[in-house]
């Protein structure tokens, strides 16, 4: 695949910023934003939404941080140091995601400023333990992600958000028409999680055109982070100017290597690991 490409050696190198909660476990969460991020050769920044409890196992709690500090972390980091692109992953809760959504605004970050915004509106852990009380649905449908440049939920939580259960293409298309009605500049439903299809295709709607991006499935329970190393990748893409079709490309070719590089942690699923990159030497 076509890597991004690295600044050189002292000077400063694109920035992105990712808007999440922790996982203690390493897997998910800020750690495998932060993670992906530095191996796409890109600085991250981060504005810490909330604080799990959790391992390769399950999430067994997690502690909300004060909403006025999440965005005085997003206003300050972008206020200094300045940002190419934004990812969401963890809220938590509706004052969160309104305080989010607020400073977004202000300092130009969404669909309609200069700053991309993708929005991987986490509402459950690959376990099914909650990451979003049920009550701050509304508030992700009706005021995050209409901030979206790109929408990326998993099959789970686009039931969640637009009541669409994806079993086929057709639903698919429905679900990506629905998230779009919502407000989104463009939604991707992902078929990760369509584990009776062969072939593990996202689809990619921006109101006119969809986009189908199909990828070999890999026979691996060793997925845990999968989606905030997708979004982050896509992140990262943006951050250096891609188009939203080419970034989505790329995060998808970035996310099936690091399915590929994936290992085993604890005892349950294992994190999906970008680590390959460092194998190839530089570029």
């Amino acid at each position: 695949m076509e890597l991004l490409p690295l600044s050189p050696n002292g000077t400063t190198p694109v920035r992105a910023l990712t808007i999440a909660g922790t996982d203690s476990g390493g897997g998910a969460g800020i750690q495998a934003d932060s993670r992906t991020m530095a191996l796409c050769g890109v600085h991250a920044c981060v504005a810490v939404a909330a604080v799990t409890v959790q391992n390769t196992l399950g999430v067994s709690g997690f502690h909300e941080i004060p909403p006025q500090i999440v965005a005085d972390q997003v206003r300050t980091v972008v206020g200094d140091i300045g940002i190419g692109a934004a990812k969401t992953g963890m809220l938590a809760s509706t004052a969160i995601i309104e305080a989010v959504a607020g400073v977004c605004r202000e300092v130009g970050i969404g669909r309609d400023g200069d700053i991309p915004l993708v929005v991987d509106p986490v509402a459950a852990s690959m376990h099914g333990d909650a990451l979003l009380h049920a009550e701050a649905l509304d508030a992700m449908r009706h005021t995050l992600i209409p901030l979206a440049t790109v929408v990326t939920p998993n099959l789970d939580e686009v039931r969640l958000l637009t009541g669409i259960d994806v079993v086929d293409d057709p639903s698919a298309r429905r679900a990506a028409e629905a998230l779009i009605a919502l407000g989104a500049r463009w939604a991707i439903v992902k078929g990760g999680h369509l584990r009776t299809s062969e072939q593990s295709t996202d689809l990619l709607f921006d109101g006119d055109v969809f986009h189908e991006l199909p990828a070999r499935r890999l026979a691996t329970g060793n997925d845990h982070g999968g989606g905030d190393t997708l979004a982050a990748s896509m992140c990262c893409a943006l951050a250096h100017g891609y188009s939203v079709p080419d970034a989505v490309a790329f995060a998808k070719e970035w996310t099936f290597r690091s399915l590929e590089a994936s290992y085993d942690l604890g005892k349950g699923h294992g994190p999906v690991s970008p680590l390959w990159r460092l194998h190839l030497g530089p570029v």
